[in-house]
């Protein structure tokens, strides 16, 4: 019989494309991605072997009998195993994420290991076939290498099928596809004999599964090349299943790249992450570094001593240290180092990432070079945790307490306003302090919601004390950096006044300097559209953060409010004092009345007032109180603000 073998050959070309570049990138050493190296050898082997039998039976004059017959016999044995590999391979991916993967698998390999015992006595028994004079004979139980293989295709599809809720949806119709593909082109085989399409029913599947479940693009990232984070991921999953004794995570994060973006454009931003990319594989070696996020990489590091540890994180702090060139650009990056540790840290996934963040927050927030996760910081994430679950429910019980702080205007002698300040006194933990729980709420994104159910506690406030005949002109509300970007701000804020009927000059709303410098833009069309509306803006706590004089010209507002650390230094230092001198002339010939807050004995009073302020808070005059007795304050407030005078 003459075969044609002209698809084989082509097959095996696809098939070593595959080969070579399904090894370029280093896949996860996970049980799936073995059992589809499975899948690629023992194709290969198929492939190659039926194309040399092919030959060899074609021209008998090319190789001794003996070696036709090994070649041949490794064809049958590989061919329908080409089969159990598939099955495998489709276990592990169904298995992949639950318990009885490697049973499925073990119950498979049994009627693979049967028919390999048949192929390897074939030589004394004829039944698969023999080569008797150079000329190849089917044997009686030849049918049998067809079966198994659709035996095995067979259970891939119903595998697939019982527990298809476990995958997903395209990676379903891939495992249930291919093996119907593959069966089909051996229907085609058997009905065509002379024809052969075995190894090309191989490939098909394989570059099914290389392209769409495979394929090491879809674990890189595009911009640095580096492993993404689903991989880094899945390589710490992997090695918390293997009981790796003990490993390291370390994420590097730049602190404030959206800086060089800003300054530099985009593009540029990019070419200076590639090059951090780069240097930090080039000083990690032989660990490889993963793309953590946008400005934030991440290496799992095993079988270094705290000493190398400290080496390797004083090396990258080192090169940190000099600045990072990019064409005609030069910039110095600053970089913080989260470390968490299996098992000391967590024993799971999501505690060693949930871990690892928080110790990049917390060496941002307390300006520290590294940080690591240790018990005592993973205390404080519990309480954080805690606290996020206390928040919540606050949110949606509406059980935040308000209380009011009365603000003195020094030229009318009368409470010209109070600042609305937030509290929660009770909780599974007790009081919680606004220090704590508001940057909590701001990181998590929880302050959006909470300062609209504020905004309308106020505005219900205002309502109440106007029917009970008591005067309040205003009250300021505080509102965060996250709050500032929200989209169309300044129209839900004015409807909540119109649905509250309250009126724009009731509210004074008070912004920082930091959410100013973050999103300049967002913040300032925000100010000119309350500003015109009648609410009025106030810049809070001036002299912290980025405080500068330019950020107050260029913001529409109607008061400045001098942080407490200004007032406390003016009266103790007189370099201080001439400066606050200064400072207050400056605002109010920019046009802008000037708070002092934070304003406690008798001297601070005095102090503030001969400088000219125009408004004064602090303990001096009134603690913050609760709504009942801001109402008694309000009333009783005309019988000693003179004595204050």
């Amino acid at each position: 019989m003459a075969w044609n073998i002209a698809a084989e050959c082509i097959s095996i070309v696809f098939l070593s494309i595959i080969l070579v570049y399904s090894h370029k990138g280093a896949l996860l050493p996970s049980w799936k991605n073995r059992m589809f190296q499975c899948c690629l050898g023992a194709t290969f082997a198929a492939m190659v072997s039926n194309v040399l039998s092919t030959l060899l039976l074609a021209n008998p004059d090319w190789a001794d009998s003996w070696l036709c017959w090994g070649i041949t016999e490794i064809y049958f044995l590989a061919t329908p195993l080409m089969g159990l590999a598939y099955y495998c391979y489709t276990a592990a991916t169904v298995f992949e994420e639950h318990a009885g993967g490697r049973r499925a698998c073990i119950l498979g390999i049994l009627p693979g290991i049967l028919y390999a015992v048949l192929v390897l006595i074939n030589p004394l028994t004829g039944v698969l076939f023999s080569i008797q004079a150079g000329v190849y004979l089917r044997g009686p139980l030849i049918i049998t290498t067809y079966l198994i293989f659709y035996f095995y295709c067979l259970i891939s599809v119903v595998l697939v099928r019982v527990y298809r809720s476990w995958l997903e949806p395209q990676i379903y119709k891939i495992l249930f596809v291919f093996p119907l593909i593959a069966a089909s082109v051996i229907v085609v085989q058997q009905l065509f004999p002379a024809v052969i399409l075995s190894g090309s029913a191989a490939t098909t599947a394989i570059l099914l599964i290389y392209l769409y479940l495979q394929n090491k693009q879809s674990l890189l990232d595009p911009l640095t090349g580096l492993d993404n984070r689903v991989e880094f991921q899945k390589m710490i999953s992997l090695s918390i299943q293997r009981g790796q004794p003990l490993f390291l995570v370390m994420v590097i994060s730049l602190r404030d790249f959206k800086q060089i973006n800003d300054h530099f454009g985009q593009r540029t931003g990019d070419h200076f992450l590639k090059l951090i990319a780069s240097t930090l594989k080039t000083l990690t070696a032989p660990y490889p570094v993963y793309r953590f996020s946008g400005d934030e990489f991440a290496l799992l590091i095993r079988g270094r001593s705290p000493e190398q540890m400290e080496e390797l994180q004083k090396n990258i702090h080192s090169r940190f240290n000099e600045p990072f060139e990019i064409d005609s650009y030069s910039c110095r990056l600053h970089a913080v180092i989260g470390i968490a540790a299996y098992p000391h840290s967590a024993r799971s996934l999501e505690g060693l990432i949930n871990g690892l963040e928080y110790a990049v927050n917390q060496a941002k927030l307390h300006h520290w070079k590294q940080c690591y996760c240790d018990q005592k910081m993973l205390e404080g994430m519990r309480r954080r945790n805690e606290i996020i679950e206390i928040l919540k429910q606050k949110l949606q019980d509406q059980e935040f307490v308000m209380v009011y702080q009365p603000i003195y205007e020094v030229k009318t002698g009368r409470i010209s306003a109070v600042e609305s300040l937030m509290r929660i006194p009770e909780s599974p933990l007790g009081p919680l302090s606004p220090a704590e729980f508001i940057p909590i709420a701001e990181e998590t994104g929880l302050i959006v919601a909470m300062t609209w159910q504020i905004l309308r506690q106020i505005c219900a406030v205002m309502v109440r004390l106007q029917e009970n005949g008591v005067t309040l002109p205003a009250v300021h509300i505080n509102f965060s950096a996250v709050q500032l970007v929200q989209p169309q701000l300044a129209e839900k804020v004015l409807q909540t006044l119109r649905e509250c009927q309250v009126a724009p000059e009731q509210i004074i709303i008070e912004i920082t300097e930091t959410a100013l410098a973050e999103n300049p833009e967002e913040t300032t069309r925000f100010a000119r559209t309350m500003m015109e509306q009648g609410v009025r803006i106030e810049m809070d706590d001036f002299g912290t953060g980025y405080s500068n004089i330019d950020s107050v010209m260029h913001m529409p507002l109607s008061t400045v409010k001098l942080d407490r650390s200004l007032v406390v230094s003016a009266v103790e230092n007189p370099r201080s004092a001439t400066m606050i001198r200064y400072l207050i002339r400056v605002f109010h010939e920019l046009g802008c009345e000037v708070l002092a807050e934070g304003v406690e004995t008798e001297k601070q009073d005095q102090f503030v007032r001969a400088e000219g302020v125009d408004l004064i808070q602090g303990f001096y005059y009134s603690r913050p109180l609760p709504e009942p007795e801001l109402i008694e304050f309000l009333a009783d407030f005309h019988a000693w603000p003179q004595a204050k005078a």
